[in-house]
Formats: structure tokens, sequence, C-alpha cells
């Protein structure tokens, strides 16, 4: 046989154009159209001009999307391509308007397309867009250089806000059953749209204030384009360091953010790690020894009508 060149065994042969005349066939083309639709834009905002192995996009578009009239397969692509990241960005841009106002615009934008090329949508829903987004600036410190806890709360507090917006709510135990519960057994569990934070900035009044702004700019416009993407947006002044504890809930179909002492984050926290009524209380007084019994009853009376805490059917 005849012996072929180096540069020869190191070309790579061109794929057949995938058709749909077979499930699996349809299943490869659906793949595909996926892959070039969801990846990440250049930064320009545009459709990259090379394929994954080196190949013109050009080419590789023409390959599955036909061209028509006024536009090239690549342009046809691209336009979803686009739309798709846009609407990425855009969801990025209204979940997290507190980060937005500190870090400005800009700075917003490269976060953005940093986070959403580490972590691309792997759900049906975009309301999962930023659960990776505290643990990535924690490990991406450039993002939060000119101020990492003034940052890094403000992420907690705004994902902890999308957590208790649409989280499953079980049904509540009642003051009644409080009551009759034998403390020394009955391990209570926290409603799963129920976080508790310790933070070093006092968000919750700045976070709500900037939400009714947020809010009443989306009656005239409820896209981002890329010409908004690219604009300067002046930070907003951040509240003075504070430590405050939090709890963010829902309750009555809206999210509420309830400022706690000390001691009633930790029995919180003692409750949420799986310990009894009777353990909870007893860890509190032991680090907070002026805590008097009529206050337990009066917070677990308040949290059973917020309906905190519920029981898995035993």
């Amino acid at each position: 046989p005849q012996k072929s060149s180096p540069r020869a065994s190191r070309r790579q042969p061109t794929p057949k154009a995938p058709d749909a005349r077979t499930v699996a066939s349809l299943s490869r083309l659906q793949s595909l159209v996926a892959s070039a639709t969801m990846r990440e834009l250049n930064e320009d905002f545009e459709m990259r001009p090379r394929w994954t192995d080196g190949r013109s996009m050009r080419s590789h578009a023409s390959r599955f999307i036909k061209p028509n009239d006024r536009l090239t397969a690549f342009e046809r692509l691209e336009i979803y391509n686009r739309q798709y990241w846009f609407r990425l960005l855009e969801s990025f841009h209204e979940d997290f308007p507190g980060l937005r106002a500190v870090l400005g615009q800009e700075r917003f934008v490269r976060l953005a397309v940093a986070y959403l090329s580490a972590h691309p949508s792997t759900s049906f829903t975009l309301r999962n867009l930023g659960r990776h987004l505290v643990r990535f600036l924690e490990t991406h410190p450039s993002h939060t250089a000119f101020n990492p806890r003034l940052v890094l709360d403000l992420a907690r507090l705004e994902w902890a806000h999308i957590e208790a917006f649409d989280n499953a709510a079980e049904p509540p135990v009642t003051a009644a059953d409080l009551r009759k519960a034998d403390l020394a057994k009955v391990r209570f569990r926290l409603q799963p749209h129920l976080t508790l934070l310790a933070l070093d900035h006092p968000l919750d009044d700045y976070l709500i204030a900037l939400r009714r702004v947020e809010d009443s700019r989306a009656d005239a416009s409820n896209a981002v384009a890329t010409s908004a993407l690219r604009g300067r947006v002046k930070p907003l002044r951040p509240p003075r360091p504070e430590r405050i504890w939090l709890a963010v809930h829902r309750h009555r179909n809206c999210v509420h953010y309830k400022r706690l002492t000390d001691a009633q984050y930790w029995l919180l926290i003692a409750l949420h790690q799986g310990a009894s009524l009777t353990q909870a209380c007893k860890r509190t007084l032991a680090n907070h020894p002026n805590t008097r019994p009529e206050e337990f009853q009066r917070w677990f009376a308040d949290w059973a009508l917020l309906g905190w805490f519920w029981l898995p059917k035993s």
C-alpha cells in the first residue's frame, strides 16, 4: 500500500452533513444546532468565526442551515446564537440588580460573560442560572477585588431572594403544634424557601429600594440590547459595613427580609443542622446566657405564624 505523508495523516475528513430521516439522525441534528446556538459569543457579542475544531463557522453552518435570499447560513444561525446569549445576559441582568449597581455596568458585563462561559445554563428554567455565582466569585477574586466582602454579601442576598421567590413551601407547623410538641425529641425543619444569612453589610433596605427602582424601569424596557450592556452606569454608594443577621423568606407570595439577633440566628442555624428544639435552645443559652425563656417562646410563636417550620411525615 502507498504510504501517506505526515501532512495527509493530520488532515481531518469533512463530516457529512446531518439529515433528519431517522430518529437518530434527527437527534444528531438537534444536538448540532443546539451546540452552535448555545456557544458563547465573541467579545463583540457576535457568533465566533471558527467552530470548536478550528473550521470556518461559515462553512460549518452551511452543512445544516440553508441560506435564503437575504441571509447566508452563518447569518441565519447567528441570529439564534445571539438571541440565546442575550436572553441569558438579560436574565442575569434582572436577577442581580444589586451587583450591577455596585460593580457598574462594564464590570458587571465582564462578570456575566465570564460566569456564563464557565457555568452555562443546564436547566430547563433560567431561575437556576445564578446558582453557582457565589462559589464562582469566591474562586475568581478578580471580579471582587475592589470590595470582596460587599460583592459576596450582595451575591448571597440576591441568590437567597431567588430561592425565596420560588422554592417549595411545605405544610407549616402551627403555634398549637409547637405547644403539643415533645421539645426534647421533635426536630422541626426550616422551609426550603428560607435562607439564613450573616452579612457584613446592611443590604436588606438597600436592595429593597434598588429593586423598586428596577421595577419602575422595567415598565419602559424589558430587554437588554448590546448598547445597554456596554453603557456606563455609575455605581451607587453602598451602605457602610455593619454586621447583620437576616432571614430571607416568602410569606403570602411575597419575598421578605427579616432582621434577626445574633442569638436568633444561631438558634435557627442549630435547627437547620438537625438539632431538636431543646438542643437548639441549650446551645443558644450557652452562648447567650442573658436570653430569657419567655423570649424563646415569643420567637417561636412569631416564626410559626410566618410558617417557617414544617415536620416531615413519619
